[in-house]
Order: structure tokens, then sequence, then C-alpha cells
């Protein structure tokens, strides 16, 4: 609780004036049957009308602030849950934002998605309930018991007799309970998942016709979610046949005994009345405490996911940084021996000692077979993911050494999956800087090539874009998101296998463009198709996470034997698509 207690101070006054007008609702439940007792005995049996219409004007005003109670202690229940609720999801999803790639590897995003919702919901679920039932229940069950001793002693060791055999089924039934909704949600996340990558991909599934396939795979994922809610909720559904069926035996009970009294002539009519009132409210009490104590079960479960989330170690940080404040000013890169692993107890290395120098301002490409570690290189400038060994310099300073927020202000990066977001093509590339006049934007765009397609649509620049940009073509896409980078106005420029959707012409003016716009900018290309190297200043080979070869095109045509076979398989395939 002293985790959470930081999501319930704000809201204090609504966590304690919401029990406190609960109190008035118990002390008015507690009342009303000793009343109804009193207008029976006294009212009704001596035909005193007078005392009934005094005693039922009590009533009637013990009913309004019952209700008042009730519906002020729901009202502020609701107000402090809900506002427990969004503090916590807030701060569980910027404990996200600020997870490296690591960190994010170590969870799927369904699960992610669960935790931020339905876990979250849980929790507030649990908040409203306790706040409405926790003192309620324990409080009418305590002033029903003794509203019935102090009416029949005798006749209330029934309620004695009943209450630890429900107690006892109550803890039976909350043990079973706990390990089961944990494991529902688990198969909650294995089903979100699902969802997520088949909304993601559902193109990918249209066009190999695995619509099928899927829905299989879907129908598979719902079946375990609803046997595994089944074996939870049957716990629930075992509970109150048996707090019922306890109900009605002890009422029974209690009118036998109660009736055998009243013949005997020791007890009154209206007692007996009353009497049942509050062995029901005892009863109910408990009932209402199972149920708090199985919603707790459950939002222990998770409440567990979300301190999982919560307590997560992210391993890219600003701790230790000696240069906080500093920018990147020149774009001057560096590796010294890097080395990485992805798995940090795997003997193979995707980094095998990388040691290259980037000059400010070069246009630098970097080319070799798929998997070869020409991704996972880049990243390493912007802090995506941290070397194992060796370091990596920006502008002579080890990239530790930044705070993460100034390195990455100073790199701009087009990753080999282009993402946009919903919203307008305006509002996706003001990610590069919101503040950016439409001649800035428009600017970078023409840069980028984007301009003139963007211009084409009859809303231009506000044409809203579907989610992931669903409704622009793969080499539109790629080329927002060059635009994007581009208003970042960055130091460094990193280009991942981002022009491969564009023709080799457009391609041809973007790289135009860098050497105009970008003059003073480090632009550091991954490319899969030499022509987009061939002009570079500098291009590395890479294979097998080794750099095997650094020069100009030239040079390495001349010198490397890896750059030579994928020039001459590249220019080999040009000569039989042009026969």
């Amino acid at each position: 609780m002293k985790r959470y207690f930081k999501y319930i101070r704000p809201y204090l006054p609504y966590f304690i004036i919401g029990p406190i007008m609960m109190i008035v609702e118990i002390i008015g439940e507690v009342l009303m049957p000793y009343l109804m007792a009193q207008i029976i005995n006294n009212g009704v049996a001596e035909r005193n009308i007078p005392y009934i219409i005094s005693v039922g004007g009590v009533m009637v005003v013990v009913a309004l602030l019952m209700m008042l109670g009730g519906v002020g202690g729901a009202y502020f229940a609701a107000k402090a849950s809900v506002n427990f609720a969004t503090d916590l999801r807030s701060d569980v999803f910027a404990k996200v934002q600020k997870f490296s790639f690591a960190n994010i590897d170590s969870f799927s995003t369904g699960s992610l998605v669960t935790r931020l919702t339905n876990d979250i919901t849980q929790m507030q679920n649990m908040v409203n309930m306790s706040l409405r039932m926790a003192l309620r229940a324990p409080g009418m069950m305590i002033g029903a018991i003794i509203m019935a001793f102090m009416m029949n002693a005798r006749l209330a060791v029934v309620i004695l007799i009943v209450m630890p055999i429900l107690m006892v089924a109550i803890i039976v039934i909350i043990r079973l309970a706990f390990p089961k909704f944990e494991k529902l949600q688990k198969k909650l996340d294995a089903l979100n998942s699902k969802i997520q990558e088949a909304l993601t991909n559902v193109r990918v599934i249209k066009s190999f016709v695995r619509g099928d396939y899927e829905e299989m795979r879907f129908a598979q994922a719902n079946s375990e979610l609803k046997e595994t809610s089944m074996s939870a909720f049957k716990i629930i559904i075992v509970q109150m046949p048996i707090m019922s069926l306890a109900m009605n035996i002890t009422t029974l009970a209690v009118v036998w005994f109660g009736g055998q009294q009243i013949i005997a002539g020791t007890m009154p009519v209206g007692d007996l009345t009353s009497f049942t009132s509050y062995i029901v409210q005892v009863l109910m009490s408990l009932m209402m405490l199972a149920m708090i104590f199985l919603q707790s079960s459950r939002a222990l479960a998770s409440s567990k996911r979300i301190t999982e989330v919560l307590d997560t170690v992210v391993d890219l940080t600003d701790e230790g940084a000696t240069c906080p404040e500093k920018t990147v000013e020149e774009g001057r890169v560096e590796f010294k021996n890097a080395s990485f692993r992805y798995y940090k107890d795997s003997q193979e290395k995707v980094l095998d000692s990388i040691s290259l120098t980037i000059e400010p301002g070069q246009m630098v490409g970097i080319i070799g077979s798929t998997g070869c570690g020409k991704t996972t290189l880049v990243q390493m400038i912007p802090r995506l993911y941290d070397v194992d060994e060796g370091q990596v310099l920006v502008d002579g300073v080890d990239v530790k050494e930044y705070s993460l927020r100034s390195l990455r202000e100073g790199v701009g990066m087009v990753l080999q999956k282009n993402v946009l977001f919903s919203g307008t093509i305006m509002e996706n590339l003001q990610w590069g800087d919101e503040d950016a006049t439409m001649e800035e934007i428009r600017s970078a765009a023409s840069s980028a090539q984007a301009d003139p397609f963007v211009v084409s649509f009859p809303e231009g620049y506000e044409t809203q874009l579907g989610q992931g940009g669903v409704n622009v073509s793969g080499g539109q896409k790629q080329r927002l998101c060059i635009a994007r980078a581009l208003l970042k106005k960055p130091k460094i420029l990193i280009l991942d296998d981002s022009t491969s959707a564009v023709d080799t012409a457009t391609e041809a003016k973007i790289r135009e463009a860098f050497a105009t716009t970008l003059k003073d900018t480090t632009k550091i290309i991954i490319a899969q198709r030499i022509t987009s190297v061939m002009d570079a200043d500098q291009i590395f080979v890479m294979d097998e996470g080794q750099i095997v070869g650094a020069g100009n095109h030239d040079a390495l045509l001349a010198e490397c034997e890896t750059y030579q076979e994928i020039y001459a398989s590249q220019m080999e395939s040009k000569k039989e698509v042009g026969a």
C-alpha cells in the first residue's frame, strides 16, 4: 500500500468523506428494523395511530438521510477511484515511455496494453468497492449483531454458529481464486497480443489469404480465455448459492425458534420481524465482505503485474552522465572496439570489435548482407541500445555522458520500419519541430520529395492519415518520415534503408537535396542498393557483425571482396532486368 499511497494522497478528502457518508447509511440500516418493531409492537398491536404516524415520520427522515449518505458515499468513492486509476495509469504509461528497446522486448505489446487498461481497471474497481463496502459491511454486521443481542440474546446465538462456517468458506474460496485470476490476466494478455498483431498486419493477412488461419488462432486464444474465465468465475458462482443457503437456513431457524417464543409469550411479534431483518443484514454484510475479498484477490493479481512494470529497472538512463547539459554540436561519430549482444548470456556477438570514425558533415554509406548488424550499429549512436564493450563517441564524448534527451535531440533517425501516427500530415511532420512554420515544413517536404504528392491531395497538408499511415503508399510514407526527420535539423541524420520503396530517380533527388540543405549535417545511410551509397564520402562494408571494408566506391571496388560481390550481383541483376 505504500507504493499506492502517492495516488491516494491528492484525493484524501474523497477517501475520507465517502466512508463517512456511508456511516450515515449504516446507522439508518441498523435503526430501520428497530423502528419497524416499535410500530408493530406499540402502534399496530395497540391500534395507536398517532404513534404509528410519528414513528413512521422518523422512518421517512431516516430513509432520506440514508439516501443522502448512500448517494454521497457512492459519488465520492467514484471520484476517489477514478482519480486514483487515472494517476496510476499516467505513471505506468510514463514508465513505459522510459523503457529502452531491451526493456520493451521483455514485455509483449498486448501485455502492456492489458496492464494499462484491464489491470488498472481492476485496481480502480477494488478501490471503489472498498470505499463503498469496506466500512459498510463490518459496520452493518457489528450494528446488526449488537441490536440482535439487545433484543434477544438466546436467539442471537444462531448467528454465532453460522458466521464461523461462512468465514471458513469465504477463506477457502479466496485461496482458490487468486491463482486463477492471475492466470486469467495472462490469457487476456495473449488475446490482446493476437488482436493487436492481426489488426496491425491486416493487409499482409489479406494479401496471403490467411484470414481463416488468423481466425483459427484467435478462436484458440479466445477459447483459452473463456475456459480460464469460467474456471475463475465458477468460484464466484459457487460462493453466491453457499451464502444464500446459509442465509435461508439461518432465517428458517430464527423464525422457528422465534415463533416458539412468540407462542410462549416471551417475544413480541414485532421483535421477530426486526430480528429477522438483523439476521439478513449480518449475512448480507458477510456476502459483501466476500465480494470485497474476491475483488481484492483479482486486484492483487493485477497489482502484481502493474508493479512488475513500475519496478522494471530501465537500463538506459541519464544516471552517471557527466555532461547532461551538453548538446551535439558538430556531428562527429566514433566507434572504439564496440561490441554488442542482444542476449547478455549469449556468446554470439551482433557487433564484434567495431572501430570507425565519421567526420562532421560527411555522407557515409553502410552496406552489407541482411542481418550483418547494420541497423544495430546505428542504434548505438542515439543510445537505443548500449554497447557491451568499447565506446561510442559523439563529438569526442561518450554517448553515456550525454543526457538521453540532449543526445537524441541532436540525432535524427528514419527507422527501417516507417511509422506515421493518426492525425494530419502537418501534425506528423511537426513531430520534427512542433513550432515549425509552414514555409519550413514545405521546405523539408520538398527536400524529401514529399511536397509534390502532398499538395496533390484535396486537403494538402491537412490530409488525415489513418493509423500507421495506411492511406499513403510505402514510398510516400518513407518520404514523409524523411521530411519529419529533416524538420528536426539534426547534426546527425541516420537513414536506415529508408528509401527502399522509392524509385532510383526520386532517391537521387533526395540525396542531391541532402548535399545542399544538410551540408553541415553528418548523414549516415544504410542501404541494400549500392547505387544509394556510391556517391558517399565513405562507405563501410559489414559482414557478420564486423567491418570488412572501408573507403569510397572506387577504393572498395578495387580492394574489398565482399563489396565486389555485392556490386557484381546487383549489376548483373540490372543487366538481366534491362535485357
